[in-house]
């Protein structure tokens, strides 16, 4: 993983996801994370029924809510942790 000069998170020699990343609600089912041209990331889903959550295993609406507001936050995350290692390679 690198990051380009536009702030992006880039894998592998093509593929980058441009920051911001935001977060949708779709279909009061899951969260949707996208990267600024659009492209779906990560999908979190949810289940407000306690019975059905426990049957399907899913995640609470809040629970969903942040797991997708702390991925969203992986870029500035990563940024900062580069920005905090010396130029030797060594953290501090």
């Amino acid at each position: 993983m690198r990051f380009e000069e536009d702030g992006s998170v880039a894998v592998g020699p093509r593929a980058a996801f441009p920051p911001p990343w935001t977060i949708e609600e779709a279909n009061n089912a899951c969260f949707i994370v996208r990267h600024a041209i659009g492209q779906a990331l990560g999908y979190f889903y949810f289940e407000d029924e306690p019975g059905r959550r426990s049957a399907a295993k899913l995640l609470t609406k809040d629970e969903a809510r942040r797991m997708a507001a702390n991925f969203a936050k992986l870029p500035d995350l990563l940024r900062g942790a580069r920005n905090s290692t010396p130029s030797d390679g060594n953290p501090s």
